[in-house]
């Protein structure tokens, strides 16, 4: 018997591919080509599922196209890539790698907060320039993370991650803004106390986005929130581009209204907005707050089995959409 097609857009492991490959005819990427939208499309004709890394985009056109789709199998926790209404309608299940990558990515966020408060990708570019002759009392003097305001806006998994690392590791006061409150017993756990986004853009020293990616979500960090910071205050994403207006947060790091920012995503990534190239006061990573092997290798696994959970035995881990299961 034939075994079910499916693609996996990107390269990945590949004792994955070869696990896929027990279940199903994989059609693969392991040479990490770069698909044009139409080739992506022709790949995913005849397929029944697809493994797919955040970056193709999943809609109605494609659904249209791909009939025979059953299953798109992100290896992320984020799904803005999927039209998510559209694949419900066309009865394609959705699925995600939660959980799996959230201690890891709270490390990254509190490496990326540290790196921003304390200057340490500027003064190493000053370093490295041969600029560093002499030493002065104010040489790249940044600001403390120890006993500072912590706010954190989206307080999930990740969320509370970081919220234990201030709250418990350097004795930071936390405050977070969230759609919902967190349970008592939870706020207590992160020693977190619940804000108004107004209150949270006035009181943070550092501010870390840890909230998901939406229309509702789209630049919820721009000029107007940017001038509600503190001159000294730093600002961290490690959420998803698009939640802060890039070209905004640059200017009001050219123009020292907030002191500094470190960026992991970005606005229509991978290309970064030119103006955030030529400020010093901010650090740029491209997109790696999950990139430890151990975490990649598992976000890989928990996608494979999505495929094999529903292909094989009608029981997806992690649907985002189980509605169509029904």
């Amino acid at each position: 018997m034939n075994k079910p097609a499916i693609l996996v857009a990107r390269a990945v492991f590949p004792e994955v591919i070869e696990k896929l490959r027990k279940h199903f005819d994989v059609e693969h990427n392991q040479a990490e080509e770069t698909w044009s939208r139409e080739q992506l499309l022709a790949r995913l004709k005849g397929k029944v599922g697809a493994f797919t890394t955040g970056g193709e985009r999943i809609d109605a056109d494609l659904l249209k196209a791909c009939p025979g789709l059953r299953i798109c199998a992100n290896m992320a926790v984020g799904f803005n890539n999927f039209d998510l209404a559209a694949m419900t309608a066309a009865k394609v299940l959705a699925t995600n790698t939660p959980d799996v990558l959230t201690e890891t990515t709270a490390d990254f966020g509190f490496a990326l907060l540290m790196a921003t408060a304390r200057r340490v990708t500027e003064s190493e570019h000053f370093l490295r320039a041969g600029k560093w002759d002499k030493w002065s009392y104010d040489m790249f003097a940044g600001s403390d993370v120890h006993g500072s305001t912590l706010g954190i806006l989206g307080m999930g998994r990740i969320g509370q991650g970081i919220a234990k690392r201030g709250a418990h590791g350097f004795g930071m006061k936390v405050i977070y803004h969230n759609r919902s409150h967190l349970a008592p017993a939870l706020e207590a756990e992160c020693k977190a106390t619940y804000a108004s986004k107004e209150q949270l853009l006035r009181e943070a020293d550092h501010l870390v986005l840890v909230l998901p990616y939406s229309a509702q979500s789209h630049h919820a960090i721009g000029a107007a929130e940017l001038a509600q910071m503190k001159p000294t205050a730093t600002l961290v994403n490690i959420a998803r581009g698009g939640i802060v207006d890039d070209a905004a947060l640059a200017k009001a790091l050219r123009e020292k209204r907030i002191a500094a920012a470190g960026l992991d995503v970005f606005e229509g990534e991978p290309k970064v907005h030119p103006d955030l190239l030529t400020v010093p006061n901010v650090v740029l990573t491209p997109h790696i707050a999950s990139a430890t092997v151990p975490t990649r290798l598992a976000m890989a696994n928990l996608a494979a089995d999505n495929l094999i959970g529903f292909l094989v035995h009608g029981k997806p881990l992690t649907p985002l959409n189980p509605e169509v299961l029904a």
